[in-house]
């Protein structure tokens, strides 16, 4: 692509990243003389329809629980009641249920995962700007109640517990839940199987309510309404209906955890208040502009005017970043904003190697525009190499596989993400960009200060 095009298209990809960095909300007032500005700016929303197809996203920084606040818990499972091979399972309904639980509170992008520690099976649970920490911790401890209940008005529009009655049959009855697969349509069911006891009772009650439903309830929240077809009497059964498979994976997983109750308790509680999120947001990007500027000024001081084009390629760097941030999204932790600092300073690695490239050509006699191609080209091999072993570390830093042996803690996650898309962002604003400005601004320009650096 000739330079003026790929600039004219390096412009457009500021210009936008500009009016996506924009804060949410942000009131703006200025005064110049006579001149006054007192506005709320905003970021633009990204709202795009094509006939049926629509796509409606809202662009906002997304802060981590130590930036906005909030509360941290590690929670344990008591697995000595659980059988060794349904243990995983019983793991993965116990952190389903507490996700159900989380997500009644109405928080913005909680964290749920499960963890399994040697021995030790835990749930990492992340509740940025709760208010009610201790009911909160209360509620979300608790273990599962499954029930199998019966309806006392089908007419009414009542749909809650009130309106059922006990049948005797509880999560105690219930074997085991899972999914499988109809072999004559393909669709998915959830079958279930009860123990010795409960496949009695449920003989009795499913000869009882034939066409009828039976509502099922977990913690008190209605999760399926089945309708009894035939009795079932053999102690296992099948709820079937116009499932997806993650639906009906969703629906056994909660009857497992009233099939499977973990007891849970908080090994680690931790908080962070609002206060001290805002001030470590105020100091990080303290520091990120600090760092900016030393690198800013270093490399104009030492490269002069070729210095300054690597400058304005990098905050070009910066306003991609954040705008990239922004639209992934990607969630910015304390170590996230520390893998960014630290991107900062390798962004322009690729610039200096480059330039030391032209001033070795310079030595040699060549005039300064083949100087300047073959100091792009013959740094490149350096440059990949020593971004890749650096997206290296970031992948295994990041460990999208879940492989048990690496770290796959939030934060350090987060370290590897914005590093390695800091990494990547580098080789487009330090070889693509930087060149670019070169060529357009710099063409015949510069020879001058190619050989004064050559001097020093």
């Amino acid at each position: 692509m000739r330079p003026q095009r790929l600039l004219l298209l390096i412009i457009f990809l500021t210009v936008l990243s500009f009016f996506i960095d924009l804060p949410k909300n942000y009131p703006l007032k200025l005064t110049l003389g006579q001149f006054k500005i007192d506005q709320v700016i905003s970021a633009p929303d990204f709202n795009f329809a094509l006939g049926s197809f629509k796509i409606s996203k809202e662009i906002y920084t997304h802060l981590g629980l130590d930036l906005q606040g909030g509360t941290h818990l590690i929670l344990e499972a008591d697995m000595k009641e659980i059988k060794d091979q349904d243990r995983n399972q019983a793991l993965d309904s116990a952190r389903s249920v507490i996700e159900r639980r989380v997500n009644f509170y109405g928080l913005t992008e909680p964290v749920v995962q499960s963890a399994k520690v040697g021995e030790s099976f835990r749930i990492i649970v992340e509740l940025p700007g709760i208010k009610e920490k201790d009911r909160a911790i209360a509620e979300i401890g608790q273990t599962a109640k499954l029930e199998f209940r019966e309806w006392i008005s089908t007419q009414s529009a009542d749909f809650s517990l009130n309106n059922t009655k006990e049948t005797g049959i509880t999560g105690k009855d219930l074997k085991r839940a899972a999914i499988e697969f109809d072999p004559n349509d393909g669709n998915p069911y959830v079958a279930i199987e009860f123990t010795d006891e409960g496949g009695k009772k449920f003989s009795d009650l499913t000869t009882r309510l034939v066409n009828q439903r039976m509502p099922i309830f977990l913690d008190e929240k209605i999760i399926s309404d089945p309708t009894v077809q035939e009795p079932i009497t053999g102690g296992k059964g099948r709820i079937t209906g116009q499932f997806t498979t993650d639906e009906a994976k969703k629906l056994a997983r909660q009857l497992n955890a009233g099939a499977l109750p973990v007891p849970i308790k908080v090994l680690e509680e931790r908080s962070v208040g609002a206060t001290l999120g805002q001030e470590s947001v105020q100091k990080s990007l303290r520091a990120g502009a600090l760092g900016l500027g030393m690198v800013m000024v270093f490399m104009w001081l030492y490269y002069g005017s070729l210095g300054f084009l690597a400058d304005v390629a990098l905050m070009i760097y910066g306003l991609l970043s954040l705008a990239i941030f922004k639209i992934i999204p990607i969630t910015l932790t304390l170590p996230g904003i520390a893998g960014f600092i630290l991107s900062i300073g390798m962004a322009v690695d690729a610039n200096i190697l480059i330039f030391e490239r032209m001033k070795e050509e310079l030595r040699s006699g060549k005039q300064w525009q083949i100087a300047m191609e073959l100091g792009f080209g013959r740094a490149w091999d350096s440059i990949r190499d020593a971004n890749f072993t650096t997206l290296l570390t970031c992948f295994i830093l990041f460990n999208p596989m879940g492989w048990g042996f690496l770290p796959s803690f939030g934060m350090v996650r987060g370290f590897a993400l914005n590093l390695a898309v800091g990494v990547l962002l580098s080789l487009f604003t330090g070889i693509i960009v930087t060149r670019t400005l070169i060529r357009v601004f710099f063409k015949g320009s510069w020879k001058g200060f190619m050989s004064s650096q050559v001097q020093k």
